[in-house]
């Protein structure tokens, strides 16, 4: 244990009052659960829940050449974003090695805000900062000037609308407008890592907990609950969205991650990892890496990350992700296994669970898609 201090958000003591069961998640102080992990994940798959996500990093670039830049330093196509909208995309070292994925706001012509993973922010910002060099643009670190609330579920549209005169219902998915919420100023982005309709607001971190009390306030009626990082991983687990650190690593491409689709090849002139990226994709063609998968137990024993994934006495691939699945009732994981052993239905396949062959189903991702 190091003697570092944990950070903490400005929603801290509101979370202890709510008798929150903390955890060091990448250095902060996070709340794991309120009360019940599968009550909280339960309302946000049927009404509201509400996190405290103050520990992602945001970054900010400006400039004249703040979209050369990002062009430059991520493998998307960030100057085709227009203002208002965002962008999901991936960071990557030279080799082509996924340093971080990440969601790229643009908030104006020449000013973007980009959101890195908690555990990867300081990375993100001293690549970002590096590749700058010869851009005219900046690269400032914003992680103390946010703090970020999520209201995530099917009532959270009429929570927010109940605290905002903000046009919610022209705002598209991946898109982000400024506006006032319960008088706070705030950037609102119809963003989310549940699989469900929600929102993320960006505000002041001395705006943090009058927020956090106007949402609480204006969900009761809708059963709106607090909730914590537990329950944000078995949702984004069923929604089939990666994790840094365990579908994404730098020891795997986008394209060795069947996330190929992100790198934009199109876009003009050079990119960290393009040459990397090119033969991995021609590799990925000519033989095709191992493919992210659904799993579902037949039994009731839970698969973790790092199990060995089977079929016919050899190893085939590696459990990624997994937890028990509130929403389909049994454990679930996301896994890499072999292409030969990607196909749904394929039969003979199972987790080794401390030497026992459990057996599991094969399914497409994600488990879970909401109904639109």
């Amino acid at each position: 244990m190091s003697s570092t201090e944990l950070r903490r958000t400005a929603l801290d003591a509101v979370h202890r009052a709510l008798g929150a069961t903390m955890t060091d998640f990448a250095g902060w102080d996070m709340p794991l659960r309120y009360g019940s992990e599968r009550d909280e994940h339960t309302a946000v798959r049927t009404r509201a829940g509400l996190f405290d996500l103050s520990h992602m990093g945001e970054i900010t670039v400006t400039g004249p050449g703040a979209s050369a830049l990002l062009d430059f330093a991520l493998v998307g196509n960030i100057g085709t974003v227009k203002p208002g909208r965002a962008r999901y995309t991936m960071i990557c070292r030279e080799d082509g090695g996924i340093l971080d994925d990440l969601i790229v706001y643009r908030l104006t012509d020449t000013e973007y805000m980009v959101v890195a993973n908690a555990s990867n922010a300081q990375v993100v910002l001293d690549a970002l900062t590096e590749r700058a060099a010869g851009f005219d643009a900046e690269v400032r670190d914003d992680r103390d000037a946010y703090a970020l609330i999520a209201v995530q579920g099917p009532q959270s549209p009429g929570i927010l609308k109940s605290l905002t005169d903000a046009d919610l219902d022209g705002l598209k998915y991946y898109a982000g407008l400024p506006g006032t919420v319960a008088g706070v100023p705030a950037l609102i982005a119809r963003t989310g890592y549940t699989g469900e309709d929600g929102f993320e607001l960006f505000v002041k971190p001395e705006h943090a907990v009058e927020l956090w009390q106007a949402l609480t306030k204006a969900g009761e009626g809708a059963g709106l609950v607090a909730c914590g990082l537990s329950c944000r991983d078995t949702l984004r687990l069923e929604a089939g969205m990666p994790l840094y650190g365990h579908e994404l690593t730098t020891s795997l491409t986008p394209f060795d991650a069947g996330l190929g689709r992100v790198v934009k090849f199109e876009k003009e002139g050079d990119f960290v990892g393009r040459a990397a990226l090119t033969e991995a994709a021609a590799r990925a063609e000519q033989n095709p890496p191992r493919v992210l998968v659904g799993l579902v137990a037949e039994g009731r024993r839970v698969p973790r990350a790092g199990y060995a994934v089977v079929a016919g006495g050899a190893v085939i691939g590696e459990v990624t992700s997994g937890a028990p699945s509130p929403t389909l009732g049994k454990p679930i994981a996301m896994a890499y296994v072999d292409a030969a052993h990607a196909a749904p239905g394929t039969p003979g396949v199972g987790v080794d669970i401390r030497g026992s062959h459990e057996p599991y189903e094969v399914v497409a991702l994600p488990f879970y898609k909401r109904q639109k």
